[in-house]
């Protein structure tokens, strides 16, 4: 009989870790599926409300012509997928954008640009934007490229709640896609956006050809920051003609959900999301990924430069799975820290 790796560490009450090795978060991918599950399906009770989706609206605020080479983006100058450059939009455009997504239901909205790391002119008009949107009851977050630490201040003075910069994968995979940044470049910018108070949105992208080892040392790498990321989106890639990823295998999607899972173990606290690639999952592979403790979804607008799913499709889903959008309210609860400790008696 094979031995069974122990982790009764992981109980929902169990103390949040930063000291994580790869060998135990190989040994939790390499768990029978329903089994694992389960495991995450416990711990999300535990910290979070079973039965509740954030929903989110990301929007392009400043779209092409980025210099960077990540190998998935359509809008690397790098590579020619027909994405066009754009400048800025106007701040009136954005927060009339917001307005849509939360009479839709959103009560977050990210905004996003290609850059490789923002001018002051760009952090001055972000912050207004921040401004008008989060006077509309939203949650905010923005992604902007590299960050100085004066201009993570900036952000945070303006009122910005989230900044996302995900990490991608592992730092041994990370030199393949990417060769204009370096890993350290990523995580210098998480530290200048934790060191200014804002909150960590960061994640990384699944099915760019990478192993369990490296899905599994991208989460070591979030799980071991000071702090865990308050946000994790996990990305199913979406391959776009014209980049070198354009071709290849997809990521199953029980490895998907593993990812998912594994996420909501490491880093019970925080938010997961479901977050690019959906419009190709099936209604039951976002299901799975719910009860592996995915508890916030992008919809509405278009993902950056990528297809999502219309609001109609997400709202009959979640009306069929009895789950039910967060209110303003309770994001506004989650905010100021009401949920950080594990709920009592919920399992």
């Amino acid at each position: 009989m094979n031995a069974v790796a122990d982790h009764s560490s992981l109980t929902p009450i169990s103390p949040l870790r930063h000291d994580w090795r790869l060998a135990e978060v190989e040994a939790l991918f390499e768990l029978p599926f329903m089994d694992l599950l389960f495991r995450a399906q416990q711990v999300h009770r535990a910290w979070h409300a079973p039965n509740r989706i954030q929903m989110s609206t990301l929007l392009s605020i400043k779209t092409g012509g980025c210099p960077e080479d990540c190998g998935y983006c359509p809008q690397s100058v790098h590579y020619d997928t027909g994405v066009a450059r754009e400048e800025t939009l106007p701040v009136a455009t954005v927060v009339e954008a917001a307005r849509r997504a939360k009479e839709a239901g959103a009560t977050r909205f990210c905004m996003g640009a290609a850059f490789r790391s923002p001018k002051k002119k760009d952090i001055e008009r972000v912050g207004e934007m921040v401004r008008e949107v989060r006077a509309l009851g939203l949650e905010t977050c923005a992604t902007l490229g590299m960050l100085a630490p004066e201009q993570a201040r900036e952000l945070k003075d303006a009122g910005l709640d989230y900044y996302n910069h995900n990490i991608d994968s592992s730092e041994d995979y990370y030199k393949r896609i990417i060769s204009t940044r370096t890993y350290q470049h990523r995580l210098d910018t998480l530290e200048a956006v934790r060191d200014a108070g804002l909150k960590v949105c960061s994640g990384g992208i699944v099915g760019m050809g990478e192993t369990r080892t490296d899905r599994a040392g991208m989460l070591v790498t979030l799980a071991n920051l000071p702090e865990h990321p308050q946000s994790v989106p996990v990305n199913q890639l979406v391959r776009v003609q014209g980049t070198p990823l354009a071709e290849g295998e997809g990521v199953d999607s029980f490895e998907f959900i593993r990812t998912i899972a594994v996420a909501r173990l490491l880093m019970p606290a925080a938010q997961v999301r479901l977050s690019a690639g959906r419009e190709q999952m099936s209604d039951e592979t976002q299901a799975l990924a719910f009860m592996a403790g995915a508890n916030s979804i992008f919809y509405g607008e278009k993902l950056l430069t990528t297809g999502n799913p219309d609001v109609e499709r997400d709202r009959s889903l979640l009306a069929r799975l009895k789950i039910e959008p967060e209110t303003a309210a309770q994001t506004q609860e989650r905010q100021v820290g009401a949920r950080q400790a594990p709920a009592a008696g919920c399992c």
